[in-house]
């Protein structure tokens, strides 16, 4: 009798769920904080996961900058996508983006840096050092690529990044950035941490053509976030997916991660307190 009475709510959260998924299947944003080939690379095995349990096609999206993911989202071009913690700031002021993971690390956590990197030879020692010089930012909508080290160079000499260094260059990557600093076009950059160990391991940068001199404060991870407007059967389902498929399928990525925990938009409260304290305009954090 009980497994009769429970058919039709079965039948009904199926049918909800069905509802849930586009004609065309789920399609999942990728920031390009680097080499867009790379990420999609490195994402396949958890794209091929989540089509697998879905039933439906799902493709992986790229832009050439970090406001295309945006406002792909906004368009609802893209269902997901795995943003930055300030990436994730303006989707959820422009496309109603909603924080529902974030990818922890080995070593259990999702934490990481905004830094400075010089060339190895570099006098510079400091922030200080580097007044005058041209520095390559990644993106104004990268946190640790343009929001953080605005928010360094503010704190520590009350003046703009343009103010302050002789010349700021977005690079578009955090990888580009690096390899700026290697190849002697700019004289420091700043980026991600995480990013700037894994070009060590993988001998696109070393020691003896790299240094790091600035380490911010620790920064959230970066957010795994849907569309608000996705079907609360569809959202129930990425949460449930993602927090369990380190189970089933490499979930590593480029950030090396070694699963998923449950992340809500209220993890990023100091991100929004950042762009209130630097002041920055609509047309400055879009640009």
């Amino acid at each position: 009798m009980r497994f009769a009475t429970l058919l039709p709510a079965v039948a009904v959260a199926m049918a909800l769920f069905a509802s849930a998924v586009r004609a065309d299947g789920l399609t999942i944003g990728l920031i390009p904080a680097e080499n867009n080939e790379e990420m999609v690379e490195a994402f396949e095995p958890m794209r091929a996961y989540l089509e697998q349990k879905l039933g439906e096609t799902v493709k992986v999206y790229t832009a050439t900058d970090y406001t295309g993911i945006i406002e792909a989202m906004r368009k609802r071009r893209i269902d997901v996508a795995w943003y930055g913690p300030m990436s994730y700031y303006l989707a959820e002021r422009e496309a109603g983006a909603e924080a529902f993971a974030v990818g922890v690390r080995q070593g259990g956590t999702e934490m990481y840096h905004s830094i400075f990197a010089v060339p190895a030879a570099s006098e510079a020692q400091s922030l200080a050092d580097l007044e005058g010089k041209a520095v390559a930012f990644v993106d104004p909508a990268s946190t640790s690529g343009g929001l953080m080290p605005s928010y360094m160079v503010k704190a520590q000499t009350g003046l703009t990044p343009d103010e302050f260094f002789g010349r700021v260059i977005w690079a578009g990557t955090h990888d580009a950035a690096q390899l700026a600093v290697k190849n002697g076009t700019v004289d420091a950059a700043a980026g991600a941490d995480v990013i700037y160990h894994r070009m060590v391991d993988r001998g696109l940068i070393d020691t003896e053509s790299n240094r790091i001199i600035v380490t911010s404060d620790p920064l959230p991870g970066a957010p795994l976030a849907y569309r608000g407007d996705l079907d609360p059967a569809m959202k129930s389902w990425l949460v449930e997916t993602f927090l369990d498929a380190h189970n089933h399928t490499d979930v590593s990525g480029l950030t090396r991660i070694a699963h998923f925990r449950k992340a809500d938009p209220a993890d990023y409260a100091i991100i929004r307190s950042l762009v209130s304290e630097l002041g920055l305009s609509d047309e400055q954090l879009l640009q």
